[in-house]
């Protein structure tokens, strides 16, 4: 059966380097600090030392969130939210990763394009909306393609930047072994930006999460940014501090995943973080 790991430049009678083991995640100790938080924060608030209109205590938002799952609510603005960041992940990634390369490796590219790519990065997300609504409406439409927006920024930025800076010695000794261009992105090009292209998806899916919030604001009836919202026109602070929670919550699961398949993939690489995992 052929290995999953990723092909690398090796000179003839090189020994394969021993695939290292995946890293440990320490959950219980990255736990501690919010506990110790959550604690705290349930002591000031039953003692009266936060004003309760402003600032709820946990155990209010935890029923406040009971009471959102128990009508059926909750999940449906999950479904929403987390349908919306995976479709708008997969085109923004999709877009990046064709942009990237080109202009990764194509100098022409890079002079046309990589400038006004650049100077679109620092838009705000908010001020994409307008535009968004009147080109595709209020609907799904707009609300994907501005996390798409979003998400194609970092990704594309890893790709563009990555590829030109791989080590110029393994490009001309592949050249030497007379490697076909194909060859030479699997074995020498993939290998070497793979790393950065995989912390440029990280950031664009957190990006995605932050951006789903401004993509909610155009006409949305389900999502929790639309729950969020809801909670400030109606004065709920336990429904918009549970809407913040749960994009946390979110977010840092979806990257934990990510982070995941990222260790998997780079089992191959001998690292510092490695050696100390």
């Amino acid at each position: 059966m052929p290995s999953a790991e990723p092909s690398v430049l090796r000179l003839p009678g090189t020994p394969r380097p021993a695939p290292r083991a995946l890293p440990k995640i320490s959950l219980p100790l990255g736990l501690v600090l919010p506990l110790v938080l959550v604690v705290a924060w349930e002591i000031a608030a039953a003692r009266a030392w936060l004003p309760a209109n402003l600032l709820p205590a946990p155990s209010v938002i935890l029923a406040t969130l009971g009471d959102l799952g128990r009508s059926g609510e909750l999940v449906d603005h999950l479904v929403a939210t987390t349908t919306r960041v995976a479709v708008g992940f997969a085109l923004g990634v999709a877009a990046a990763t064709l942009l990237g390369s080109l202009c990764g490796t194509a100098p022409l590219a890079r002079r046309l394009l990589d400038p006004s790519i650049q100077g679109l990065k620092s838009v705000p997300s908010l001020a994409w909306v307008p535009l968004f609504i009147l080109w595709f409406g209020i609907f799904e439409t707009s609300k994907v393609i501005l996390i798409a927006v979003g998400i194609f920024f970092p990704v594309y930025l890893a790709l563009a930047a990555g590829i030109p800076s791989v080590d110029r010695k393994l490009v001309e000794v592949a050249r030497v072994y007379r490697y076909s261009t194909a060859a030479l992105i699997r074995h020498v090009l993939l290998p070497s930006v793979l790393p950065t292209y995989l912390i440029g998806l990280r950031s664009g899916l957190a990006l995605g999460w932050m951006f789903v919030v401004a993509a909610e604001l155009m006409g949305a009836s389900q999502g929790l940014g639309y729950l969020l919202v809801d909670g400030q026109q109606t004065g709920k602070p336990a429904i918009i501090i549970a809407s913040i929670i749960l994009f946390a919550i979110l977010g840092k699961a979806t990257d934990v995943l990510l982070a995941i398949a990222s260790a998997r993939a780079l089992r191959w690489q001998d690292s510092f973080k490695h050696e100390n995992s």
